[in-house]
């Protein structure tokens, strides 16, 4: 079995500035075949991750749904800004 979040995080730490900022993380999921992995860092740096029309984020997720093939699982890569997830990795709620 495939570390997931530790083959994202080979993946896109060469696309960024600071990497002292980056953080991918495993989140819990309902469903036992689902995988969702966070990726947290500067606002300039996901911006390069996401890409122009989200062609960057599309292609790290279709390299990730390979990567997790042989697990029979599916990936759901969520990309955060610091500083907007709390513990959970959910968005804060607005009050």
């Amino acid at each position: 079995m495939a570390e997931l979040d530790k083959v994202l995080y080979d993946l896109v730490s060469p696309m960024v500035d600071d990497k002292n900022s980056l953080e991918v993380k495993e989140l819990p999921s309902g469903n036992s075949r689902e995988v969702i992995l966070s990726v947290t860092a500067k606002d300039d740096d996901i911006a390069r991750l996401i890409g122009r029309r989200g062609s960057m984020a599309s292609a790290l997720r279709q390299v990730m749904s390979v990567a997790s093939h042989a697990d029979d699982r599916k990936v759901t890569i969520k990309f955060n800004e610091n500083g907007d997830e709390d513990e959970t990795g959910l968005e804060p709620e607005a009050e």
